[in-house]
C-alpha cells in the first residue's frame, strides 16, 4: 500500500471512532413529544468529528484517493490485488466531482459510518494495523 502513511489512516481510524461514538438523538425527556414532536439532536459538529474533516480535507489529492480505494478494499468492494484498480476508481470518484470538489472526497468519507471498520479492514488485507497507534489514544 503505497502512497499514504499507516499512521495517517490510523489516526482517520481514531477520530472516525471518536466522533461515532456520539449518542443518537433523543427525544428531551423534559418535553412532551407528542405534543411538540421535537427532538434534540447530539452535536455533529463535535471536536473529534471537526478535526477528522479538517485533518482529511488537508491530505493531498493522492493521499485522500488511497484512503478512499482503502476503504473500498476493506469495505469488499476490491480485493487487495486490486489495490491499483481501486486507487484509479477512486481517482475517477475524486475527479468527477462538480460542485465543491476540495470537499467532495471528505465528505464521501465522512458519510460513510463504519469508515474505521472499512479502513482497519483495509489496512488488515496489507498486513497493517492501528493496535499500536491506538494505544493511549482511545
Amino acid at each position: 500500500m503505497r502512497g499514504i502513511s499507516t499512521e495517517k489512516v490510523c489516526f482517520i481510524v481514531v477520530k472516525a471512532r471518536e466522533s461515532n461514538a456520539k449518542e443518537p438523538p433523543v427525544e428531551d425527556p423534559g418535553s412532551n413529544p407528542t405534543d411538540d414532536k421535537m427532538k434534540f439532536l447530539e452535536d455533529r459538529d463535535d471536536a473529534a468529528r471537526a478535526e477528522l474533516r479538517a485533518f482529511i480535507d488537508s491530505l493531498n489529492v493522492d493521499e485522500k484517493v488511497r484512503v478512499v480505494a482503502l476503504m473500498w478494499i476493506g469495505r469488499g468492494d476490491f480485493e487487495p490485488s486490486e489495490w491499483n484498480r481501486a486507487v484509479a476508481e477512486a481517482i475517477r470518484h475524486n475527479e468527477g466531482a462538480t460542485a465543491q470538489p476540495r470537499h467532495r472526497t471528505v465528505n464521501y468519507l465522512l458519510g460513510e459510518p463504519l469508515l474505521a471498520d472499512y479502513l482497519e479492514r483495509g489496512l488488515d488485507c496489507f498486513g497493517e494495523s492501528c493496535k499500536e497507534f491506538e494505544m493511549g489514544r482511545l
